[in-house]
């Protein structure tokens, strides 16, 4: 039987663009324990390419975890929602890579994502500024 995750991610950049980085955490729904944390610094990229680099990141730790989970996305990323819900399109080409990205991780039926606001995304937020500001000291 396929396992259920939430993964909270979130991607930030210093000076849009500038210095980028992501956050992302893989959550058991049951018990609300952190299964999974990863943060990386990806260099001089947009807020939204940091977005879209951290749920491509909660993505592959799931499917490391089970290939055929289940997962609820939560996100502070209106624009990332939106889009990988199919409601919006996706005009941009680093976006559309990495939007096709995060889809081939897992199946598609086996992912819905709920917008969250930042408040409630500040595991996956505190990391990605762990990250940045490690890189600013």
């Amino acid at each position: 039987m396929a396992r259920h995750f939430i993964v909270e991610a979130d991607g930030g950049s210093r000076n849009n663009p500038g210095q980028a980085a992501y956050g992302a955490v893989v959550i058991d729904p049951e018990s609300g324990e952190v299964i999974v944390e990863c943060a990386e610094l990806i260099g001089i990229a947009s807020n939204n390419v940091a977005e879209y680099s951290g749920l491509v990141a909660g993505l592959e730790a799931v499917r490391e975890l089970d290939p055929e989970a289940t997962v609820l996305v939560k996100m502070d990323s209106k624009l990332v929602v939106e889009q990988m819900s199919g409601r919006w399109k996706i005009k941009h080409p680093d976006m559309k890579a990495l939007a096709m990205k995060a889809r081939d991780v897992l199946p598609y039926e086996n992912v819905e994502y709920q917008w969250i606001p930042r408040a409630e995304n500040s595991r996956a937020d505190a990391l990605l500024n762990m990250v940045l500001d490690s890189r600013t000291i």
